[in-house]
């Protein structure tokens, strides 16, 4: 027993076990944060650094049936790279995995749990160029993260498997031989089979009895959290007597729609967009109308008819070899206009314009002019909701929003 009580046979020095010193290919022996322990350059190349079959052996066997462990080291990692600090795998699966990721700023602990693969991401910059150290330590199903011997994070996770199986190989710096590679120095990576094994990286954390100034913050902290309970208390009191006068109420959600209320489940017309409506559960839901297919005759054509949701067939009208629709107009020597199949002649007045000549526009299907930039869509067509106007040089269309297409080649109404 040395040190701080600790037992040498429940630890492992990864460094020296892994025997870094006669290790050339991707490995360089450095200055560390100290001179008390061998410090190594992990360097950006192809390399195989992972521990011989005798040293796999014994750490299978330190892990056995162990509930805690921790993994500490000091490490001073390239800014924004990533790489695997320590990694205990067989074939493809980690049962122990730490990873420092400097695209995300995060730690990731890897494990096995009843057989599948798990992680635990830490958001924390680690790869900023300095030096750091970092311990992990997991009991059963507690883990907790120390950097510069500051409590990062605490938190409960799934119990991992410790009972390692045979072939399973301990790496450093890296995952496998292409994957993970730790940039940087590393140093005192170790490996603890005892509780609180971060102790031994930051003997100042072994502290039992708290200091005056640390009983009086718990002190006030407790005063505080017994006020808080008392008004949480009082509230939750108060929500349940509100909520068992409710459960003796039945509430039922209205819809109101045009100033006209509507009772759940009520259905109703609406006229104006050609469509059936019902209230629900307080929300409006609306259907537009379904119009049969129009098998119009070759003389005739499906048109709109002012108060009807669908379109009726209506004769069409020839003129020198153009088609026209019932309420389409055409200028001969004088204004006609497509009814019944017939052109008849209308008698009806141009208004003045506010342009010049050569801003005057015929717009199609029409006798009278208007002037360039004229505003169709504000008479015409009749758009649906799911649909909007655009104004062209001589007409107005309608076309469907984003996400609808149109119901039966008709743009006016989409879904």
């Amino acid at each position: 027993v040395v040190g701080f009580g600790m037992d040498p046979h429940l630890q492992m020095d990864v460094i020296t076990e892994l025997d870094l010193v006669n290790t050339t290919l991707g490995v360089t022996q450095v200055s560390g944060l100290h001179n008390t322990s061998k410090a190594f350059l992990f360097k950006d190349i192809e390399r195989e650094i992972h521990a011989a079959p005798h040293v796999s052996d014994k750490l299978i066997q330190l892990f056995r049936n162990k509930s805690e462990f921790t993994f500490l080291a000091t490490v001073q990692q390239k800014p924004s790279s990533s790489g695997v600090i320590l990694s205990i795998r067989e074939l493809e699966r980690s049962y122990f995995e730490l990873e420092s990721s400097g695209l995300r700023d995060e730690i990731r602990y890897h494990y096995i749990h009843n057989g599948k693969p798990r992680t635990e991401a830490l958001p924390y910059r680690m790869a900023d160029g300095q030096w750091h150290k970092v311990a992990l330590s997991v009991s059963a199903s507690h883990l907790l993260l120390h950097v510069d011997c500051n409590r990062i994070y605490e938190r409960v996770i799934d119990p991992p498997e410790t009972n390692l199986p045979p072939g399973s190989n301990l790496w450093l710096g890296q995952r496998n031989q292409k994957h993970g590679l730790f940039k940087g120095i590393i140093q005192d990576g170790k490996i603890i089979f005892m509780p609180n094994g971060y102790i031994t990286q930051c003997p100042n954390l072994n502290r039992t009895c708290p200091t005056c100034s640390d009983f009086l913050s718990l002190v006030q902290g407790i005063m505080d959290l017994q006020e808080l309970l008392a008004k949480m208390t009082a509230k939750l009191n108060y929500a349940e007597t509100r909520l068992s006068q409710l459960e003796n109420c039945h509430c039922e959600k209205t819809c109101q729609v045009s100033g006209l209320l509507y009772r759940d489940q009520d259905s109703w017309v609406d006229g104006d967009h050609c469509r059936n409506c019902t209230c629900k559960s307080g929300a409006v839901e609306c259907r537009r109308m379904s119009c049969p297919p129009l098998n119009c005759s070759p003389d005739s054509l499906p048109v709109h008819i002012a108060g009807q949701c669908c379109k009726v067939c209506r004769p069409k009208c020839i003129y020198g070899g153009k088609v026209l629709a019932e309420g389409q107009r055409i200028l001969t020597k004088s204004c006609r206009e497509c009814r019944g199949g017939v052109l008849v002649k209308i008698t009806e007045a141009c208004p003045p314009l506010n342009c010049s000549e050569k801003d005057h526009i015929l717009p199609e299907n029409q006798c009278c002019s208007v002037c360039r930039g004229h505003n169709f869509c504000a008479e015409g067509p009749k758009c649906g909701e799911n649909s909007e106007c655009k104004n062209w040089n001589t007409k107005a269309t309608c076309e469907c929003k984003n996400g609808y297409i149109s119901v039966q080649g008709d743009s006016a109404y989409c879904e």
